[in-house]
């Protein structure tokens, strides 16, 4: 289930891709079929391992070639460990709700990112989320470990991005059918996986996964606008000026 637009990044292959908060690397495997070269990074120790096996396993099946799978790593979203300017595109998703110093995050994500190149960043979106909240104190911090400790609306979302230097370049919604399920385990315990209700709404979300159905493609197309979960916003780091001119023309050069 992918939440990020591929067309929108305009992925090639050869690019160098980094999936900040790779999660169990859901992006990252599509970026991989796409022919770029994948580097996966999360704090979570165990989904690293569950990304590297699965990674491993495309391979040995012949999905991705080898030569795509450039690393999977366990790291810290706010000191991230690659030079400047090393990835033609940035993928963040449902990450940075978690972590509370979202700024140096998103700073260190357009810090290696090129001139040029193409951010996408997805969290939850605000009614959804605030509907969560307001429905189990468990889903979020500082109760649960790992819970998320804001409620982004897309404006301070938009504007936090254009303050890390980042051109806007649109945004969407997305998981309309996945609200409902998330305010169902909100309301019998987020943790509460096993009970009837929740049990059969994930049944159905997997189903349609697999299935993809006419019907349900098209009541995502209608209601993701009013209910979707998550929303995405894409961006692009501005390309370096080769020359300030206000800079050359200057007294000294001018006498010159």
């Amino acid at each position: 289930m992918l939440t990020i637009r591929f067309d929108k990044l305009a992925i090639a292959p050869g690019d160098r891709v980094l999936d900040v908060g790779a999660g169990f690397g859901r992006h990252v495997f599509e970026c991989a079929r796409r022919g770029a070269d994948v580097v996966a990074l999360d704090y979570a120790e165990d989904e690293v391992v569950q990304t590297r096996a699965t990674l491993g396993a495309m391979v040995d099946t012949g999905e991705i070639d080898l030569e795509r799978f450039k690393g999977v790593l366990r790291g810290d979203a706010t000191r991230l460990p690659f030079a400047d300017s090393s990835f033609d595109a940035v993928i963040t998703s449902e990450v940075l709700e978690h972590i509370q110093d979202d700024v140096a995050a998103i700073a260190e994500m357009v810090r290696v990112l090129r001139p040029g190149g193409m951010f996408a960043a997805t969290v939850p979106a605000w009614l959804p989320e605030k509907i969560n909240w307001m429905l189990s104190d468990e889903y979020h911090a500082p109760k649960s470990a790992g819970g998320h400790v804001r409620i982004y609306s897309a404006t301070e979302l938009k504007a936090k991005l254009v303050a890390a230097g980042l051109e806007p370049l649109g945004r969407h919604r997305a998981h309309a059918l996945h609200s409902p399920y998330w305010w169902l385990k909100c309301a019998v315990g987020p943790h509460n996986d096993d009970h009837p209700l929740v049990a059969r709404y994930r049944q159905f979300l997997e189903w349609d996964i697999v299935s993809q159905p006419r019907s349900t493609r098209l009541a995502e197309r209608v209601l993701s606008p009013a209910i979707g979960k998550s929303i995405v916003l894409y961006g692009r780091k501005p390309a370096v000026v080769a020359v300030d001119m206000l800079a050359a023309d200057t007294p000294e050069r001018r006498a010159s």
